[in-house]
């Protein structure tokens, strides 16, 4: 490696690594909020078997699942205003990415409500809960821990999907990289740097991930005891 391209590439990481904590990193987390209310809205519904309700969450799954991310972004922000609906990009992509994971997440989040034994509902109706103190005290509690690994995840693949964002005039991570190759033609170095942050963004999260999980499952261990 030449001393110009260590030397552009140590000039372009700050600049790069400043985006993905100024836009990639809160993107993530204002999208991944709003995906997770919008999946156990979801899953609670499917949970409850409302026939009509049902039916609308499938439909909503079905299609989000179909159809690439990349193509609801261009959609959101670049079709709706024909129609007279304006968006700025950051409130495109938030709305965006928080439906497309929320329709993901919905069927973690509704398997692992599944998984919680019907007895643990039918003693919480024994001793006079509501519908939605039972779900509250008792199913959501224990599914959430079910569905952390699987959410976790979610969470480090919607960090990486933030870098479509770029393409409705975000300015993330990989578009900085974009206009500091513009002016320098380091290709490689600087979309591998970009690679870089990205490892280095989802190492954090992966080790947050596995120090949460040990902390539930000691607290599930002295429960259980």
């Amino acid at each position: 490696m030449n001393l110009r391209l260590w030397t552009i590439l140590l000039e372009s990481f700050p600049k790069i690594l400043l985006q993905g904590i100024k836009v990639t990193l809160p993107l993530t987390a204002v999208s991944f909020l709003f995906a997770l209310i919008i999946s156990v809205i979801v899953a609670m519904i499917q949970y409850a078997n409302i026939p009509v309700l049902k039916k609308i969450c499938r439909f909503y799954i079905w299609l989000i699942r179909g159809t690439p991310l990349l193509v609801q972004l261009y959609v959101v922000f670049y079709g709706l205003p024909s129609v007279g609906i304006v968006l700025d990009a950051w409130p495109s992509a938030v709305f965006v990415l928080a439906f497309n994971e929320g329709a993901y997440m919905a069927e973690t989040v509704r398997g692992a409500l599944e998984s919680i034994p019907v007895g643990q509902v039918e003693a919480g109706q024994c001793v006079g809960l509501s519908y939605m103190q039972i779900m509250w005290y008792i199913v959501l509690p224990q599914a959430f821990k079910v569905a952390f690994p699987s959410l976790s995840n979610s969470l480090i693949g919607l960090l990486k999907e933030t870098s479509l964002a770029t393409t409705i005039t975000i300015t993330e991570m990989i578009r900085q990289a974009q206009i500091i190759n513009a002016r320098y033609y380091e290709t490689l170095g600087l979309y591998c740097e970009v690679a870089l942050i990205y490892l280095l963004f989802c190492t954090v999260l992966t080790w947050l991930q596995n120090v949460i999980e040990k902390r539930m499952n000691a607290v599930g261990g002295r429960n259980d005891d």
